[in-house]
């Protein structure tokens, strides 16, 4: 299979790097990057062919994976215009739905749109993607060996919900950190030093994922089993619910997605 990234920015190196380990030749594999350093960087680390500009490219291969930014996005795929043949389209750029990059692309049909998260840069990422009708199950297959590069995949049949996506897992890291930021706040206002406190706080947020992920059992009743009734944890919990922690965060997300879905009309009208 042969591969074209547009753009070689830290996305498109975390899946480089993830393909490159799983056994793909660098041969294989092409970048357009209009930045002479970080050419440079791609065919030092990797080896890759590294192209300055789309127009150079004589043919998308097998897969294009579009990792530009959306605002960028229709300007930079003009130039491949009739070079895109029976190849499969993936798009990592947030907001722009299936029939926008259809539309970008000259009514290019075999898309595929992907809304990965920034994990992935350690190969520890959630990736949520859709699809046109017209992309065959063997080439949804090559658009999710790409992206399992980097971590777990998610097919969505209706890309409705693809804003959802963006708001739990795209936009989730952030929510993680601060609660990890507010642990060590706390850490640091009970005296321990900020490596301590480093150290306390990410080791129980991993600590905590990797047993919810191990467990058949609900968040909730994982909970239950830490709480104590009069305990710490309990006065804990009781006061987050007094600042309305839960709720705070259940609506961050439905802004998340109401703005993913506003941002998207925005970009689907240029």
């Amino acid at each position: 299979m042969k591969i074209t990234f547009l753009g070689g920015g830290n996305m498109a190196n975390a899946l480089i790097g993830g393909m490159l380990k799983r056994g793909m030749a660098p041969t294989d594999i092409a970048v357009i990057e209009p930045n002479a350093e970080a050419r440079a960087r791609l065919q030092q680390t990797y080896a890759v062919n590294c192209l300055e500009a789309a127009e150079m490219l004589a043919s998308a291969g097998d897969l294009l994976v579009l990792a530009v930014k959306p605002q960028q996005m229709k300007e930079a795929v003009a130039p491949l215009a009739g070079k895109l043949g029976n190849a499969v389209v993936v798009s990592i750029a947030a907001g722009l739905d299936l029939a926008t990059l259809s539309r970008f692309l000259g009514d290019h049909r075999k898309v595929v749109r992907c809304m990965p998260n920034t994990p992935a840069l350690i190969s520890a990422g959630i990736t949520g993607l859709c699809a046109l009708p017209e992309v065959s199950p063997e080439e949804r297959a090559a658009a999710d060996r790409v992206l399992k590069a980097v971590g777990s995949t998610l097919w969505i049949d209706d890309e409705r919900q693809m804003d959802g996506v963006t708001a739990l897992s795209g936009s989730g890291p952030a929510y993680v950190f601060l609660f990890i930021e507010a642990m060590q706040q706390a850490a640091a206002d009970l005296g321990f030093t900020p490596e301590q406190g480093r150290q306390l706080a990410i080791e129980t947020v991993q600590g905590a994922a990797a047993l919810a992920a191990q467990s058949p059992e609900p968040a909730a009743t994982l909970r239950e089993r830490v709480t104590s009734k009069g305990g710490t944890t309990e006065a804990a919990l009781q006061m987050m619910a007094d600042k309305g922690v839960k709720e705070g965060i259940i609506a961050g997300i439905k802004a998340a997605e109401a703005r993913g879905r506003e941002l998207g009309k925005l970009l689907g009208a240029a």
